[in-house]
This record gives C-alpha cells, sequence and structure tokens, in this order.
C-alpha cells in the first residue's frame, strides 16, 4: 500500500534521489511494431561500443552514429554577441552537415553538402567506410529519414551496406534521441552558431570545420561535457 505523501515529501524525494522535472515542447510515442527489437540492438551496439559487452559472430568492431544537422542559412542567430546586423534578406540557400560520431573513440566528423539526399548521404557512408580497413565491419546507427533507408524502388542503401562489411541500424519511429549524436549538436550549435551572423555560407562552414577540429582535441573540455551531458539528460 502506498503512503500518503505531501509535495513536499514529495519534493525532497526527489532531490534526494536527483530527479528533476524537465520542461518539454512536444513528445511522441513510438508506434514502431519492431520498437522492442531495434533498441534492443542499438543498444548492443552501444554496450560494444562501451567494452561492456563483447561482440559475437556478425558484430561490429567499430560503431559509428551518423545524422544530419540543419539547415543551415545565414541569418543572424539569437545568442551572446557584442551586437548583430540587422540581416533579414540574406540569400545563398541553405546548407547540411552530414555528421558522424565513432564511439569508441568519440570522434566527430562532419562534411556540409548543398543537399541531404540519398546519394549525398551514401557519399557521406563511404567516407566513413573510408577511416577503416575493409576488413573491420562497422555498424552505422541512423533514424528513419527516408535517404537512410532501402525502398523497393531504390535499394542502393542496402547494396552498398552488404558490399562493404557494414550494418544499418535504425533506432526506431520518433525515437532519434536514441543517436548519441543527437547531443553533439546541441554543443555545436551553442559554440558555433549561437550569436553569429555569417555573411556566406564558406565563412560558416569553416567555422563548423574548426569547431570538429577543436572539439575532438576538448572532448574533456568541462563546458563541452556539461552542455552534452544537460543535452543527453533532456
Amino acid at each position: 500500500m502506498v503512503e500518503d505523501i505531501s509535495h513536499e515529501g514529495l519534493r525532497e524525494l526527489l532531490r534526494a534521489e536527483s530527479v528533476s522535472f524537465q520542461a518539454v515542447k512536444t513528445w511522441k510515442a513510438s508506434a514502431d511494431p519492431d520498437y522492442a527489437a531495434k533498441k534492443a540492438r542499438v543498444d548492443h551496439l552501444y554496450a560494444i561500443a562501451d567494452g561492456e559487452a563483447a561482440a559475437g559472430p556478425g558484430d561490429p568492431d567499430v560503431v559509428v552514429c551518423v545524422d544530419e544537422f540543419g539547415p543551415l542559412n545565414l541569418q543572424p542567430r539569437p545568442g551572446r554577441q557584442w551586437r548583430l546586423r540587422a540581416t533579414y534578406h540574406r540569400t545563398g540557400g541553405v546548407r547540411h552537415l552530414f555528421a558522424a560520431l565513432e564511439l569508441g573513440t568519440d570522434t566527430m566528423y562532419g562534411h556540409i553538402k548543398k543537399r541531404k539526399r540519398r546519394g549525398e548521404f551514401l557519399q557521406f557512408c563511404r567516407y566513413v567506410r573510408s577511416l577503416h580497413p575493409p576488413q573491420v565491419r562497422i555498424a552505422v546507427v541512423c533514424d528513419n529519414y527516408s535517404p537512410h533507408l532501402s525502398t523497393r524502388k531504390d535499394k542502393r542503401v542496402g547494396r552498398w551496406a552488404a558490399a562493404s562489411n557494414a550494418e544499418i541500424a535504425y533506432t526506431p519511429t520518433n525515437s532519434s534521441w536514441m543517436n548519441r549524436l543527437e547531443c553533439q549538436f546541441t554543443a555545436l550549435r551553442e559554440f558555433t552558431l549561437n550569436g553569429t551572423g555569417h555573411a556566406t555560407h564558406r565563412e560558416q562552414g569553416s567555422m563548423i570545420r574548426c569547431y570538429i577540429a577543436w572539439r575532438n582535441r576538448h572532448t574533456a573540455d568541462p563546458r563541452l561535457r556539461r552542455i552534452v551531458e544537460r543535452a543527453n539528460t533532456a
């Protein structure tokens, strides 16, 4: 039988257990019929990457999370800065960042492209694959965004994986938060984009590439870890 507890008592209990309420805009439960199987596979891959589980037959030697960030436009972005020029009609279209996080080494990679179609996704996958010898099996964790999928009309992703000693592990529908790369994008936005008003995509892309290089040299930076951990638990 559950004891009656006051609001103050509940607050103290939650504080003692380090539990906090988070403010969220929306939340959508996954209706994926294969939710349990997909989640179990992704969790197992993470356990292998973290050294908590041994790789079995068919399991990968390297686990990489892949996702896109964007669209990246040239409009001024709010944030901490001295001042920004009021420019609301800057043209130049948008760009998209294809990014990867290799879990074993905590290394981030990124390519900026004009579009994010299946062809660009496969280009980036080939780059990620080239970082390791062909005999090293890799797993690519990604969400169910349509360019990531093989379809009846376009089987290129599946063919590439089969021919490249690679596994594509999909997070369940509406569960992209399972992708460990997601929280890294929060830090990228904080360090690179907030409070900026880049005049060109070349300038913006250069800053993003410089951030990724800095991030890979400073993975233990306290501010970086704080932002990532906060985003990972929000």
